[in-house]
């Protein structure tokens, strides 16, 4: 499927800019829509038409675009809506109810993603291991359960990018527990959710496609000058602030010292947990491997970063698709799903 594409590019932007707005300056800015700008260059050297269209908290021009331009496909690249991260799966809704392709997750599995509760409570049904857990809606009672035994990690319960999480989230104490619950509850504004610390190696890997589902090698977040006897998780420093990253040390690396068994069994769990999910688009699992060789899930992460720096790329290039191939494998995919949606609902009818 190499025929050229008419492409709508739906992104967020931190401001509403009318239609037909080329971004250019924002482009230019190395620090700035670097992901949407990836993507842009590449769409348009695989020989797509594409029309670029950013949305803060004005819906309208979505519908104003379709009507006078529909595209054949639609790259969703909507992760937040009047910067509210949770309505990411609202947009996607939006985009099914127009019976148009688009690229990435369904509303469904954007939602299991995104509440890590859910996840977990699914992914124990299936017997796929999971840190013990237990979420703390806004107003009930903050203790301790039995289950968990701590060291614990408090986080927001359905946040993404590792906001609300830093090293402070990590608790040994009651006290500090029953605390950062109610942080997150007060200071946040969010339910909670408490997960034994997994001692371990903090592993990246990249899910994508229907049939068949492919897994890209996994990659490592390493922190080389972080103290042995401190706890090592993905904070939001250490994915987002240079300087922190920088002075711990803290890279994603390629894994290469597995063994061939170990390495079998993440991407055999990997492909469970994405068909367990439904996931059909592509998906990158955040793992802890344990010294004894445990895999545990701490959570999947639908529509990542596709930039061409970012985890996602970098693993597919490890397994010899380069990003343009990896850009196009995205949009093929929704187009099949797309076909595959409308032939069920003919058989039916």
């Amino acid at each position: 499927m190499k025929k050229k594409l008419k492409i709508l590019m739906l992104f967020y932007s931190p401001y509403q800019k009318p239609r037909g707005y080329d971004y250019k300056e924002e482009f230019s800015d190395p620090d700035n829509m670097y992901t949407e700008k990836d993507v842009l260059l590449t769409l348009k050297d695989l020989g797509h038409e594409v029309s670029l269209l950013g949305i803060y908290n004005d819906i309208s021009p979505l519908f104003e675009e379709i009507k006078e331009n529909k595209p054949d496909v639609i790259f969703n690249m909507m992760e937040v809506f009047n910067d509210q991260t949770h309505l990411e799966k609202n947009l996607a809704a939006l985009l099914e109810v127009l019976d148009i392709p688009f690229t990435g997750a369904s509303s469904g599995v954007l939602y299991l993603c995104n509440n890590k509760a859910l996840h977990k409570k699914i992914f124990n049904y299936h017997r796929i291991k999971v840190p013990q857990f237990h979420d703390f809606a806004r107003g009930s009672r903050v203790y301790v359960p039995a289950k968990i035994h701590l060291p614990a990690v408090i986080k927001p319960l359905c946040e993404e990018a590792s906001r609300g999480i830093s090293q402070a989230s990590i608790v040994d104490t009651a006290d500090a527990f029953i605390e950062r619950v109610k942080f997150i509850h007060q200071n946040m504004g969010m339910d909670a959710i408490a997960e034994e610390y997994v001692d371990g190696r903090e592993l990246y890997v990249t899910v994508m496609g229907y049939k068949p589902v492919i897994v890209f090698p996994p990659r490592e977040m390493v922190f080389k000058n972080m103290p042995q006897e401190q706890p090592r998780i993905a904070t939001y420093k250490a994915k987002w602030d240079d300087n922190y990253r920088k002075r711990w040390g803290i890279d994603s690396v390629p894994v290469k010292d597995l063994d061939q068994s170990v390495l079998e069994n993440i991407y055999y769990i990997c492909r469970r947990a994405y068909r367990v999910l439904d996931a059909r688009s592509y998906l990158r699992f955040d793992l802890r491997l344990t010294q004894e060789g445990e895999v545990y899930i701490i959570e999947p992460n639908a529509n990542p970063c596709i930039a061409r720096i970012d985890e996602m790329a970098q693993a597919a290039h490890l397994s010899g698709v380069d990003y343009k191939e990896l850009v196009q494998r995205v949009l093929e995919q929704a187009i099949i799903l797309n076909q595959q949606a409308r032939l069920k609902k003919k058989a039916k009818s």
